[in-house]
């Protein structure tokens, strides 16, 4: 299969566009979809003529193997349109690959590109007009597959779905971010699915978040699960922490999602010659830091919110509030990445991609 061209994909057009409908304004962030989706099936072993439809729910089976066995897999992405009207894609090529080792470790089928990176491409240029120009508007991008195939026999699948959806976006900002650091729940485990954007991550976060909103936490930095000793990712992102004027953050693992945003800032950072070390920090080393003065910031990093600066954090019952500066290089981080997403300052890195 090899998809160059609209016709390659089964088009079926919305009757009437809901755009009209919708207030860009004032988005929930991930509740507002656009006209049409992608839809492509996978069945005795081969993929089938992608199809682009109206957004719309579908029927499946009670005894899909998602709903007993979670095998789903997803992807992040956003689209952001220029001044002159060109829709972009930032670094399209790492959420590909990401999304196959994901599918790989849930013994999924990998995806092929022309359907993945083809269809996705067919689906902006229908839906184009949902894209708003003016930094802070984005579409996110929500790429998944689950099993679809029927049975309750613990085995993997041999149907399966693979959907893409996308979503008005406004800026995402949730105010001011405190958190509390895991003691004893963990977000993933050495020899587990970590690494792998799959469904079931996600939900088992969702608890011990809970729990940590009702002491006035907005999320979790989360530790390793053999001692919990090591900072690892910050609610659904990764985490960096700024000691003096040294950047770190924990290397990727089994148990560490490889970010998009994360390795992005990296590299961004290093050409603005901040000093960066990828290691694992260690909660003791991040307490003496906040008690010491040197502790400057604490942010997370992902697709939704790009940079999420945190403002303090509780650990053993002790809260920690960290200082509040002029010129955090958070922002300066997220202002510089946003420049290149939007197309405002030269990509120099390449990572664009016009649709």
């Amino acid at each position: 299969m090899e998809i160059k061209t609209i016709a390659d994909i089964d088009i079926k057009l919305a009757s009437v566009s809901k755009i009209n409908e919708v207030d860009f304004e004032k988005l929930s962030f991930g509740n507002t979809f656009t006209d049409h989706m992608l839809v492509c099936d996978y069945e005795n072993g081969v993929w089938k003529k992608p199809s682009i439809e109206p957004y719309a729910p579908f029927m499946i089976d009670p005894s899909a193997k998602v709903f007993h066995y979670g095998q789903a897999i997803f992807e992040g992405m956003k689209a952001f349109k220029d001044e002159n009207d060109a829709v972009w894609l930032f670094r399209p090529d790492q959420n590909y690959q990401r999304f196959n080792k994901s599918a790989v470790r849930m013994a999924m089928p990998e995806v092929p590109e022309e359907v993945f990176m083809g269809g996705l491409k067919q689906l902006l240029e229908i839906e184009k007009e949902w894209v708003k120009k003016g930094k802070g508007n984005s579409l996110y991008i929500r790429p998944f597959m689950i099993a679809t195939g029927k049975g309750v026999v613990a085995a993997p699948a041999v149907y399966y779905r693979f959907m893409i959806i996308l979503s008005p976006a406004k800026s995402y900002y949730s105010g001011e971010v405190k958190v509390l650091i895991a003691e004893h729940f963990s977000r993933a485990a050495n020899g587990g699915i970590g690494a792998a954007k799959a469904a079931g991550n996600y939900s088992a976060q969702f608890y011990p978040t809970k729990l940590a909103n009702e002491k006035g936490y907005q999320q979790i930095i989360w530790t390793d699960d053999a001692t919990h000793t090591k900072l690892e990712e910050a609610g659904t992102m990764n985490v960096f922490f700024r000691i003096n004027d040294t950047l770190y953050t924990a290397p990727t693992s089994e148990r560490i999602l490889d970010g998009i945003t994360r390795k992005s800032i990296i590299d961004l950072a290093k050409r603005e010659n901040v000093n960066v070390e990828v290691r694992s920090v260690l909660v003791d080393e991040l307490v003496a830091a906040a008690k010491n003065g040197t502790l400057q910031e604490i942010f997370g990093a992902g697709t939704a919110a790009v940079i999420n600066p945190i403002v303090g954090f509780e650990y053993k019952d002790t809260y920690y509030e960290l200082p509040k500066l002029d010129n955090p290089l958070a922002l300066e981080l997220k202002e510089k990445l946003n420049n290149i997403q939007y197309k405002i300052d030269e990509d120099t890195f390449g990572w664009t991609v016009k649709i």
